[in-house]
């Protein structure tokens, strides 16, 4: 690996650090680069890495954060545990399922939430958090659960669908669901770094350099979205979800 390919792997780091902490889809950026600039590396090896620079990232996010904007601990330490387990289910699964059943679902997916978001002009503008009731607790337990196995398994826009959620089961704005999905990230990219490392699935160095790129970006991301609040954060999301259905339409005809 040459400087320059260094240079831009940590570039594409800080860059990838920035828009998933706004409003995921980092993972959009990082990984390809990883994958470019180690064409010979197992893939397995690119995605341990991968997840190692994410998990600093994202942790650094969901920090700055916590001491902005109020996060519903209450709400969340469930949902934390069951996207823990889900993920950790998801990275194991990945392991003896190929990814290439699921992937053409994905853009139909994100295909879905563009639409929900555009013809929806308020949605996720304003912040009105519903009354919590057991179906609706049900119901995001799932979902998040469900979310947590699918970033264990392959992982393209998990913090977008994490968003999704809050904004339309609670009622978030996506400055506060931006938030929320930082910290449900945190325990799905652990589940995985636990997995790959103790499979030796990680290349130290890079990923640790990665993840001090990843932070930097993560926290000028983080500064963009609570100065800017919703009204910066929704155009960023419909963007970001764009890109997301194109690279993974994509993806899933490339690789049939």
């Amino acid at each position: 690996m040459t400087g320059v390919d260094l240079t831009f792997v940590l570039g594409a780091a800080a860059l990838a650090g920035c828009v998933d902490a706004m409003v995921g889809g980092g993972g959009l950026i990082q990984l390809p680069t990883l994958f470019a600039a180690y064409p010979h590396e197992l893939p397995a090896q690119l995605l341990g890495t991968n997840k190692c620079a994410s998990f600093f990232g994202t942790a650094s996010a969901m920090s700055r954060f916590a001491r902005s904007v109020r996060i519903p601990w209450r709400l969340l330490s469930p949902g934390v545990a069951v996207a823990l387990a889900a993920s950790l289910g998801g990275a194991i699964v990945a392991t003896r399922v190929p990814a290439d059943l699921f992937r053409p679902l994905v853009p139909v997916l994100l295909l879905g939430v563009l639409i929900h978001t555009i013809a929806h002009k308020d949605f996720g503008r304003h912040h009105a958090p519903v009354a919590l009731s057991l179906s609706r607790m049900t119901a995001a337990a799932a979902l998040m659960g469900a979310i947590g196995f699918y970033d264990g398994f392959f992982g393209p826009g998990t913090g977008t669908f994490f968003m999704l959620l809050f904004v339309r089961l609670f009622g978030y704005d996506f400055l506060n669901a931006a938030a929320c999905a930082r910290v449900l990230n945190v325990a799905t990219n652990v589940s995985a770094l636990i997995w790959f490392g103790a499979h030796g699935h990680i290349t130290w160095v890079l990923g640790l350099g990665m993840a001090a790129f990843n932070v930097a970006g993560a926290q000028v991301g983080t500064r963009l979205a609570l100065g800017g609040g919703s009204r910066v954060i929704r155009p960023v999301y419909i963007s970001v979800v764009s890109v997301l259905i194109i690279k993974t339409a994509w993806d899933a005809i490339a690789l049939r």
